[in-house]
């Protein structure tokens, strides 16, 4: 979303280009020293590059 290829954010973060991709897919997660240098790489908080997801709703069933 901010326009730079994995390579470009994997040397300004010293890190391999796969670390990121595997960030990207979810495969792994960053060490939590790396956190604030991504957060301010990409010009976001620490907590937008960790979107929580909305629960499921759950369907309540009727009661016969």
């Amino acid at each position: 979303m901010a326009g730079l290829k994995q390579g470009l954010a994997a040397k300004k973060l010293d890190v391999t280009q796969g670390a990121v991709s595997n960030w990207e897919t979810g495969s792994f997660k960053p060490r939590a020293d790396l956190l604030p240098k991504i957060a301010k790489l990409y010009g976001c908080r620490i907590d937008d590059l960790f979107p929580v997801e909305k629960p499921v709703a759950v369907r309540k069933e009727a009661n016969i």
